[in-house]
């Protein structure tokens, strides 16, 4: 038997209604729900639950709904009696990973990324900023691209290295736009502009990143559990000062998914627990190694499967 990660997902994952199921059965899952409403001062299970869909989508709203969520099935899933050797989470998701290691305390994650949703929203004025999935380029290509627009004077960078063949960027409405148009010079097949308020992970997000290190800062963090894998360096980080810092950086630089599990893939991880809203990134680990196990575990419904088939196993 391998190691095992538990990964979970950032921006783009949520949806109404997501954890209602384990909110309604498991008292575990519900305290989190409440705690978080309790933690923000206003009812953040009720967006969550009943929407609507275009307020859940805020980015201030997403980040704190999601960690919600993904928390909310990490304490569903610890009767499971898995543990795992790594921790890992894509964006926000980073943060989900960092109360699952023990770092953060669950009140101060929800406070701390509902102020960096509005950090990031505010960062940039609505429209000057952009982002776009490339699909099927090379990352050297497409990062000298990125390169050649930004130096004429539109800013555009790698924003997202999500797995081979997808690739995020990010940055001014003018520079996302000439990728969008000179992609196929990277190799790629297309590009498709992104629902997003903001250029997140770009150069365009350092005064959001200033003032995130400022609450960062009155945080008390304690010493990870479980190694967690950092978005900004895809290598192991336990000590709060070293996360304290990649957290800031993290905002304005890229995510580095797909290394960060080819990493954990190297130290032999073979089968990542995703925990929380949807299955996106068990998608990405598939294209990143097809041959490792991956299971979403984000509905009630779900968790029961897994643990039936971890309970067969173990008496088989």
């Amino acid at each position: 038997m391998g190691k095992i990660a538990f990964v979970f997902p950032g921006q783009g994952s949520q949806s109404v209604g997501m954890g209602q199921d384990l909110y309604n059965s498991l008292p575990a899952a519900k305290a989190y729900f409440d705690r978080a409403d309790t933690a923000l001062g206003f009812s953040l299970s009720n967006l969550i639950f009943q929407g609507p869909e275009d307020q859940l989508k805020i980015t201030y709203h997403t980040q704190p709904a999601l960690l919600t969520t993904s928390i909310a099935c990490l304490e569903a899933f610890k009767a499971a009696g898995i543990t795992p050797d790594y921790v890992a989470g894509h964006s926000l998701g980073e943060y989900s990973a960092l109360v699952a290691a023990g770092v953060l305390a669950f009140e101060d994650a929800v406070r701390t990324v509902r102020a960096r949703g509005e950090f990031m929203e505010q960062a940039v004025p609505g429209g000057l900023g952009a982002m776009a999935a490339v699909l099927g380029a090379e990352r050297a290509a497409l990062a000298e691209l990125c390169t050649v627009i930004t130096s004429s004077g539109s800013v555009v960078e790698l924003a997202n290295v999500n797995c081979p063949g997808q690739i995020v960027v990010s940055g001014s409405k003018e520079g996302v736009a000439a990728v969008v148009e000179r992609c196929k010079e990277a190799g790629a097949k297309r590009a498709i502009p992104l629902e997003v308020s903001g250029p997140f992970h770009s150069s365009l997000m350092k005064p959001a990143s200033e003032r995130l290190a400022d609450v960062l800062a009155s945080i008390e963090m304690q010493e990870a559990a479980v190694p967690v894998v950092a978005n900004v360096t895809a290598r192991p980080v336990t000590q709060p000062s070293d996360i304290r810092g990649l957290l800031v950086e993290q905002v304005y630089s890229p995510v580095l998914w797909e290394d960060t599990i080819t990493y954990l893939i190297g130290e032999g991880v073979d089968t990542f627990i995703e925990l929380g809203s949807g299955s996106v990134l068990a998608g990405l680990i598939k294209k990143v190694d097809r041959t490792v196990k991956t299971v979403s575990i984000g509905s009630l419904e779900a968790l029961e499967k897994f643990t039936q088939e971890v309970h067969d196993h173990v008496n088989g």
